[in-house]
């Protein structure tokens, strides 16, 4: 049997804070309107890069046989276009290998699984029930320590 495996998008698999940086050095006029919530920039999710290693990491992952992978994301309240760009971003990089796979959600205690790799501490990742991988953490720093694990 296959562990259900969920992945967080920002700051796991997407470099958003490379395209925040971007757009706000970009956007000298009107920067300071989005500084204090960069995550409400239109459009901001749509085509930011992707983290080092996610891809490659998340393909090795499918491709072992010991896991079903899931997205889990939050977005803002105040950026309604934003789960639509994430879910461009996923499609865009994997194809369908996660096709009616993905949760939006700021309640990630309430998912089903095993496992759920998110770089934060927020929206009941520590409350998740299965195990928690803090990426980004001194544990898990980057996506090598991950698959170390994992594989």
């Amino acid at each position: 049997m296959k562990k259900i495996l969920h992945l967080d998008m920002d700051g796991v698999l997407v470099d958003l804070q490379y395209s925040i940086n971007e757009w706000l050095n970009s956007h000298p006029i009107i920067a300071h309107r989005f500084e204090t919530n960069p995550d409400h920039i239109p459009g901001i999710f749509r085509d930011p890069p992707p983290l080092n290693g996610a891809i490659d990491a998340v393909n090795k992952l499918n491709n072992c046989g010991k896991y079903d992978l899931f997205i889990c994301t939050s977005t803002p309240w105040n950026n309604p276009y934003a789960g639509s760009d994430k879910r461009f971003w996923i499609e865009k990089h994997f194809g369908l290998m996660f096709r009616r796979k993905m949760f939006i959600t700021s309640r990630k205690d309430m998912i089903i699984g095993d496992i759920l790799i998110d770089d934060r501490l927020k929206n009941g990742t520590t409350e998740f029930k299965g195990e928690f991988i803090h990426f980004g953490s001194d544990q898990w720093p980057n996506w090598n320590s991950v698959l170390e694990y994992l594989l």
